[in-house]
């Protein structure tokens, strides 16, 4: 497993996975809450595993950090899925419970409100990291969308070859914000997932003249509204060689080809 470096709070930390690993040997997860990381063969709240791993408090991180920062050392990160929830349309539809938790004795919580929702932007990126990680890629950045960072939302290489993948979430109804807990946005998500489709485009198209010999793709969750968006441009994108990527509510990243396939590069 690879080492990273990050910054939190100020101070800068080295972690590998190996001390990940040997730091939760002997310790008992605590309940999955929503997150979840396998470790050692158990899964562990991810703010748990962090904790021990950094030995940081996890009041002085956010789950978000945690995420990704495991993710990126190549363990598999899973998150709690409510029983039911909305589609692109409005209608409700079962969803499946995590993948590899096991299913007795693990809770699952309601998702209320935006900052729950499978499909916020975090989420979307943190499912992509974990699929490249387990496909034997190297993550090389990823930038924390929770602060809107700038930049490629995910950067990974593996055999010579390079992606970055721009990263759009899908529009909730409400706020996440709790000050404004119960408001309904003034724009419809239909619409605002327009505008997220073309900002993503747009930074591929960019990506694509910046890095020419990277992979340039676009990760999407899976709903109509972005899968009719595609239909609509699947020649153009085809032609400018940027690849969209689907992440189902499952945690699952469908893409062209295999991850573990040869990456190559596009031209």
């Amino acid at each position: 497993m690879p080492a990273i470096r990050f910054v939190l709070n100020g101070h800068s930390y080295e972690l590998t996975g190996a001390e990940v690993e040997s730091r939760l040997v002997g310790v008992t997860p605590e309940p999955v809450r929503e997150h979840a990381v396998l470790v050692n063969g158990a899964w562990f709240p991810v703010k748990q595993a962090f904790e021990a791993a950094v030995g940081l408090p996890r009041a002085e991180f956010i789950s978000h950090a945690a995420r990704r920062h495991l993710a990126a050392l190549g363990f598999e990160v899973r998150r709690q899925i409510a029983a039911r929830g909305p589609d692109s349309a409005g209608t409700t539809k079962p969803q499946s419970s995590v993948g590899a938790l096991p299913a007795a004795g693990v809770p699952t919580v309601p998702r209320d409100g935006a900052e729950g929702e499978w499909h916020t932007e975090t989420n979307v990126q943190a499912a992509v990291v974990s699929a490249l990680a387990a496909a034997g890629w190297r993550i090389l950045s990823v930038a924390n969308t929770a602060t809107k960072e700038r930049g490629v939302d995910v950067v990974a290489s593996r055999d010579g070859g390079t992606v970055g993948v721009e990263v759009k979430g899908y529009p909730s109804r409400g706020y996440a914000d709790p000050a404004r807990a119960g408001e309904t946005k003034p724009t419809s998500p239909s619409t605002q997932a327009g505008h997220w489709f073309a900002q993503a485009v747009l930074a591929a198209m960019r990506l694509r003249g910046k890095q020419p010999h990277w992979r340039s793709v676009i990760a999407l969750p899976d709903f109509s509204r972005y899968r009719d968006l595609h239909t609509e441009t699947a020649g153009s994108l085809d032609a400018a060689l940027i690849e969209v990527w689907w992440v189902g509510q499952d945690g699952v990243v469908s893409t062209p080809r295999p991850l573990d396939a040869a990456p190559g590069n596009p031209r």
